[in-house]
């Protein structure tokens, strides 16, 4: 999963500072997300979801289909 979010961040150029302030965060907390080193409360996971246009089960590595629920 961490690095997937990871992943997701390059391929749109953004840099941590900018996902932590859609998320309401330090850049701090969120790289520990990305390194796994703190675990991603679910209120955050569905807002990384909504933020990278994916769907939860993506983020989580339970499927490869990285479809937007709202896009369907």
């Amino acid at each position: 999963m961490f690095n997937r979010i990871r992943d997701l961040r390059e391929d749109r150029d953004l840099k941590q500072k900018d996902v932590a302030k859609a998320l309401f965060c330090s850049q701090q907390v969120y790289s520990n997300y990305e390194l796994g080193q703190r675990d991603i409360p679910t209120a955050v996971l569905i807002k990384l979801a909504e933020f990278h246009r994916t769907n939860v089960d993506y983020l989580l590595g339970l499927t490869d289909n990285k479809t937007y629920y709202k896009d369907l």
